[in-house]
């Protein structure tokens, strides 16, 4: 796949969301138009951007959150692109047939054409985190990239973030930049003891995607505390961050509502590479047992 040398700019939502799906849209719809105007050009909404985080528990109606693909809220975003010729990565809970949901995250081009879907591929399952429960893992082709009007970029969905196995496959398929859409927060009785732990270990994680593979690394994650009965909620914490192919924050957001964006240099890639040439060394010849579940 081909790559474009010059260089792109990027912006990352980090918002809340409500139990209203129109005005979920239509405040990603005005920090998109916000992140535009301050000059970018792709632009990556939070995970399951229109909708409460729903997987809190098991509940059999919270599917009715989802719809098709293309749908309502793609043709929205479709007309969005297309106005501001602005690359959009939207994260969504896709019904892709009856008893067949996903969690998904659809590419559409700076002319408002659906270049294709990306569905999560690793699925979680914790306290309150039921994902296993609502979505279907991700199908073939499975890890994507998508060459758009100003990158080439590859798009993973939050679990998937903690596994090198597919920041480096979608780097090895040609992404200058892996965006990376998130809900990820505390349970408010472990905030304490464990809040800024699991913040730090969040972050290392993907910036040491951006240092192993030699790309940039964008992830939005939303805000706010979102209620469930008999439960203490989740607070989902933001930190959403643009790291560089050094594992540099180039941008990077507290737990407020915030439009990130930086400038990202295909150059810098070329540098890092040349100085750090991991995929150069790489020993695949050695790396069979990779495809074994456990190693005894």
């Amino acid at each position: 796949m081909s790559q474009r040398s010059e260089p792109f700019t990027i912006g990352l939502i980090q918002d809340h969301a409500t139990g209203d799906a129109a005005a979920n849209v239509a405040r990603a719809e005005r920090l998109v138009r916000e992140a535009a105007g301050r000059g970018a050009q792709i632009i990556c909404l939070k995970e399951l951007f229109n909708a409460p985080y729903f997987c809190k528990s098991q509940q059999c109606e919270r599917f009715d959150l989802a719809e098709p693909i293309p749908g309502p809220t793609t043709d929205a975003m479709a007309r969005l692109a297309r106005e501001l010729a602005v690359v959009l990565v939207v994260p969504m809970f896709e019904r892709q047939a009856p008893g067949v949901y996903r969690n998904s995250a659809v590419v559409i081009d700076a002319d408002g054409r659906v270049l294709g879907i990306y569905r999560k591929m690793h699925i979680p399952d914790d306290p309150m985190f039921n994902e296993k429960y609502y979505f279907t893992q991700g199908d073939t082709p499975g890890f994507r990239v998508w060459e758009t009007r100003y990158a080439t970029i590859g798009v993973l969905i939050c679990w998937d973030q903690w596994y090198p196995e597919a920041a480096r496959i979608t780097s090895l398929m040609g992404a200058q930049v892996l965006f990376y859409p998130t809900a990820i927060g505390w349970h408010p009785s472990e905030q304490e003891e464990w809040g800024p732990a699991q913040v730090d270990a969040w972050r290392t994680i993907q910036r040491s995607h951006a240092i192993a593979n030699g790309v940039y690394v964008a992830a939005p994650n939303r805000i706010g505390h979102e209620d469930e009965p008999g439960t203490d909620g989740l607070n989902f914490f933001g930190h959403s961050f643009i790291a560089d192919p050094f594992g540099r924050y180039i941008a990077e957001a507290g737990g407020n509502e915030e439009v990130l964006v930086a400038r990202c240099e295909p150059a810098l890639i070329e540098t890092v590479r040349r100085n750090w040439p991991f995929l150069r060394d790489r020993r695949i010849d050695a790396y069979g047992p990779i495809l074994q579940r456990y190693i005894g």
